[in-house]
């Protein structure tokens, strides 16, 4: 009899799978459904980007087009890394603290698998983006949750880590703008973190995953604009929110040498690299930034206020997020802090989904997530449900 192996058994349900199967059996009893869950975006990649992807595929002077990403590597997609992280952070980057990545779920995982051994800890922070974890599971690592409170801005608390954590520990995660809480983190909580991955000999990985989905005037940092953070910290960065590619699967780790070279090894064991026009894309969509995120921006913005205005208005407590493209909110005080009670109640009642909060870690639980990543006219008929759902 065939088993799944331990560290399967030890994962919890991924969070969007289960809500996945929810909303399918929900519409199997006749609800109809809008979601509000995921985090993708509704619009289409940029026009150029599709163009150089096509382009390069229809290339005929290419002999290398159709070959293995890892064999035959596109130049120009590093260059167009370190050309944005010159322009967008200041920051400059050398080709050995540069690396392509299949996106950054994948990358989390095989940085996890690179530096991590059997006993060893992660911190996490919690609420999370649950692969953090799931990299420390497939480590045979452990995973401590280091809370993320409101009345602490949703920052990591250094001080609260005990000594035997931090003695162990190998690896931070840390996130901002943060995927589900929205806060944000300035160049002051960056040197903090760097100091305390110096002090500590603990590597912080930064996932950059929304650094470029900020409104009123807002722009978010990179962790390698500290002094001498490439000396303790790496960067993940994925082309999915920023640019509308979240099928596409690319992105880039960046910083600490070591740690880049690290998920090096692992992909070279464990994946072929990028296909060739996904790589010449890549590099399109990075040197076009500075054209495609304002338009972005405003949209998401404008759904933002709306969202946020017509909860307020309904009694609701949302606070008003100037990053990533969520919202993140306190259950209603009837549901006693269940978020699974609220979100089960919300669909079996009003047919919409939100994320419960229990899906990012104990530290989540009270809280709900909504998305922003969905046609106005889907996010106008979710809301308007919702609103008639809280005077029920």
């Amino acid at each position: 009899m065939i088993t799944f192996a331990e560290r399967l058994q030890k994962l919890p349900p991924y969070l969007f799978v289960d809500i996945r199967q929810k909303m399918a059996a929900a519409r199997e009893r006749g609800v109809d459904v809008i979601s509000l869950g995921i985090g993708d975006p509704d619009f289409p990649t940029p026009d150029p980007v599709v163009e150089t992807l096509c382009n390069s595929i229809q290339d005929s002077d290419d002999a290398d087009r159709h070959r293995y990403g890892c064999d035959s590597p596109v130049a120009e997609f590093p260059e167009a890394v370190a050309q944005f992280y010159q322009h967008r952070f200041g920051v400059s980057l050398s080709d050995e603290q540069i690396v392509t990545t299949l996106g950054s779920k994948d990358a989390i995982v095989k940085l996890a698998l690179g530096i991590l051994n059997p006993g060893d800890i992660g911190i996490a922070a919690s609420p999370g983006y649950p692969t953090y974890n799931i990299g420390h599971v497939f480590s045979s690592a452990t995973t401590y949750y280091a809370p993320l409170l409101r009345e602490n801005d949703f920052l990591v608390d250094f001080d609260l880590i005990p000594v035997e954590v931090k003695r162990l520990a190998k690896v931070l995660w840390i996130n901002y703008p943060n995927n589900p809480t929205t806060a944000t983190a300035d160049l002051d909580f960056f040197e903090r973190a760097v100091e305390f991955g110096r002090e500590n000999n603990i590597l912080i990985a930064h996932d950059n995953a929304y650094s470029e989905n900020t409104y009123d005037g807002y722009q978010s940092p990179s962790i390698l604009q500290v002094d001498g953070a490439d000396e303790v910290a790496i960067e993940f960065f994925s082309l999915s929110k920023a640019f509308n590619m979240t099928g596409w699967r690319l992105g880039f780790v960046v910083g600490n040498q070591t740690a880049v070279e690290a998920v090096k090894k692992v992909k070279d064991n464990i994946d072929n690299g990028s296909l060739r026009a996904l790589q010449f894309a890549g590099a399109k969509a990075l040197s076009i930034a500075d054209d495609v995120t304002p338009k972005l921006n405003e949209i998401y913005q404008k759904r933002r206020d709306n969202v946020v205005d017509a909860l307020t208005d309904s009694g609701w407590d949302v606070d008003r997020p100037k990053a990533t493209m969520y919202i993140w909110a306190p259950v209603p005080e009837q549901y006693n802090g269940s978020s699974r009670a609220f979100a089960t109640a919300l669909l079996e009642e009003a047919g919409v989904v939100v994320t419960p909060g229990l899906g990012y870690g104990q530290w989540s639980e009270g809280y709900y997530r909504i998305s922003l990543t969905y046609p106005d006219n889907v996010i106008d008929e979710a809301i308007s449900r919702i609103r008639t759902f809280s005077t029920q």
